[in-house]
């Protein structure tokens, strides 16, 4: 079974769209609609990866992501933001949150199993020069 990889969105077709492409692609997929949903998962079953929509209703995804870097028992979890939203400066506040990566809304299902695993692999920096 691949790398557990955790979905935070409260959008279901997004949710659903991510799940299959990773799934297909040998990943064990959870997903969560919200934050408390996301922190649940988390106990459950310690994901490798997170893929967080930054508008997520009640706890926002950047303040889930600053919670999470903060607490030592996550703190090591690759987070890369998702957003629709794409405005300004709003990487920037993704990554000043702790955030790894940035991907933008709608998903490119081309290169996103690509980008996955290559935030896996700790490739962020890489990524990031080659798109």
């Amino acid at each position: 079974m691949g790398e557990p990889i955790l979905i935070v969105d409260d959008n279901p077709a997004n949710l659903k769209l991510i799940r299959v492409l990773l799934t297909g692609e040998g990943y064990q997929v959870y997903t969560a609609y919200d934050s408390q949903e996301a922190l649940d998962a988390i106990a459950k079953k310690r994901p490798r990866l997170i893929l967080m929509d930054l508008q997520l209703p009640g706890i926002d995804g950047l303040e889930l992501t600053r919670r999470l870097k903060a607490d030592p028992a996550t703190k090591d979890i690759s987070i890369v933001a998702l957003t629709a939203y794409a405005m300004k400066g709003d990487e920037d506040k993704a990554r000043a949150a702790g955030c790894e990566g940035y991907i933008t809304k709608p998903i490119d299902t081309r290169t996103l199993p690509a980008m996955v695993a290559r935030y896996l692999q700790g490739d962020a920096k890489e990524l990031e020069d080659s798109y």
